[in-house]
């Protein structure tokens, strides 16, 4: 039991993701075989319908914008300030963060990169930031390979000529459908970081302490 308490926020939120991705495929196919439907096309399984694009381009571009927005946050967050939240480093501060590994490579309980040194230390200063970037770029990947099978199925279905994969990823659609996720997660994080200045979550590590004075920056 203390294994799964030590880890509890991560157990619960991947069973969430998994529940919510069980969800998406049923409601998913459901909706494509609507469309199908519609168009007198033949009807898919839950198998043929992980073959096409559908799903794929609804993933990734939904966690091409997460992981965006995640490594945004990471990277202003180590030079940019907001005054008052617990976001935010404090202006003109030390931090804790600001401590130089090398002077902890004798440490045995320091990271083994720590302790290496090196260019396997500078990679991994960075590692976090570096990470989010990875992940971002292989979402958006996969948003657009996806995405383009399905563009080009919905062409063909259309009895249109069908597009390229370029034609896909120049398009206003590959875009929009970017853009229209990218712009919600930015002005979630503004929220988040601005909210945090005035309002308070009692227990949660995301807030200041519910006494803290307003223009208390950092936890």
């Amino acid at each position: 039991m203390k294994w799964f308490r030590d880890r509890a926020l991560t157990l619960v939120l991947m069973a969430m993701f998994l529940l919510s991705l069980a969800a998406q495929i049923v409601t998913g196919l459901s909706e494509y075989n609507a469309t199908q439907r519609e168009h007198g096309a033949p009807l898919v399984s839950s198998t043929g319908y992980l073959a096409t694009g559908h799903p794929w381009e609804a993933l990734f571009e939904n966690w091409e914008s997460e992981f965006l927005q995640m490594a945004v946050f990471v990277l202003l967050t180590t030079w940019l300030v907001q005054k008052g939240s617990p976001e935010s480093r404090r202006p003109g501060a030390k931090e804790l963060v600001d401590t130089d590994p090398r002077d902890f490579a004798h440490d045995p309980e320091a990271p083994w990169p720590v302790r290496r040194g090196g260019w396997i230390l500078r990679l991994y200063e960075h590692s976090l930031g570096l990470a989010f970037i990875l992940l971002f770029l292989l979402s958006w990947i996969g948003h657009a390979l996806g995405g383009s099978s399905d563009y080009a199925a919905e062409a063909v279905l259309h009895h249109q000529p069908q597009p390229t994969f370029t034609d896909y990823v120049t398009s206003s659609r590959f875009w929009f459908e970017s853009f229209q996720n990218w712009q919600s997660e930015f002005l979630a994080i503004a929220a988040m970081v601005w909210l945090a200045v005035y309002l308070r979550q009692r227990w949660s590590p995301e807030s200041k302490p519910v006494h803290a004075p307003h223009a208390e920056t950092g936890r």
